[in-house]
């Protein structure tokens, strides 16, 4: 099975190809470009890049999975509208995971990780996780609400790990192979997806003129 990964609920641009069987998830090629200001301009291009490299067409994905964030609005929506649009074209599903989730797929042994990512106005969006999945989470707060009882590490956006007096992983935005990871036995199944939902945590911050006088 062929599956498209894509996130865009951090800075990071992520598109890959997965190749997904009974042996798990296994990476053909993934491009990533780090400018939060870029989701919209690089992420189809890195899509098209990565078929090309790997001499497939659209036509022959058998599935998308994208990242549902938390993450701030204007990118996250570029990730989810993407995803939505190549899956509607092809007639294929498309599956949304946690971000977060995601990142803490990455982490060798997951161990008892804090994830955060930034959330602008100086937030962070965070979750905490042990050896068998997430224990709480999400939620978006200032750095100094953040709990992080019980966690012996921290992985996620760079400049707001070392907030926390915690060692640091290596992983800061979610990879393919992590989302299709967690998507993975709903895929193998053949499940029907749950529709897609953005996960904000809050009101974006462009509110339509009639919203303000309400």
């Amino acid at each position: 099975m062929l599956v498209l990964a894509v996130d865009t609920s951090t800075p990071a641009v992520t598109a890959g190809l997965v190749l997904l069987d009974d042996g798990g998830p296994h990476t053909i090629t993934s491009r990533l470009t780090v400018d939060a200001r870029l989701h919209a301009e690089v992420l189809t291009p890195h899509i098209l890049d990565c078929l090309r490299e790997t001499e497939h067409t659209a036509a022959d994905l058998d599935a998308v999975v994208v990242g549902t964030g938390p993450g701030p609005f204007t990118g996250l929506r570029v990730g989810m509208a993407t995803a939505a649009a190549f899956a509607d074209a092809l007639h294929i599903p498309v599956h949304g995971v946690d971000s977060l989730d995601a990142i803490a797929e990455g982490v060798q042994g997951h161990r008892n990780l804090l994830v955060v990512t930034d959330a602008r106005r100086k937030e962070v969006y965070w979750a905490r996780f042990d050896g068998t999945g997430r224990t709480s989470g999400p939620h978006v707060g200032a750095p100094s609400t953040v709990d992080t009882s019980g966690c012996d590490a921290v992985a996620g956006s760079p400049q707001h790990v070392d907030l926390f007096d915690l060692p640091v992983e290596p992983v800061e935005s979610p990879s393919p192979r992590s989302l299709v990871l967690l998507a993975a036995d709903a895929l193998l199944r053949g499940d029907t997806p749950e529709p897609l939902v953005p996960q904000y945590l809050r009101r974006p911050d462009a509110v339509a003129m009639a919203d303000r006088k309400r």
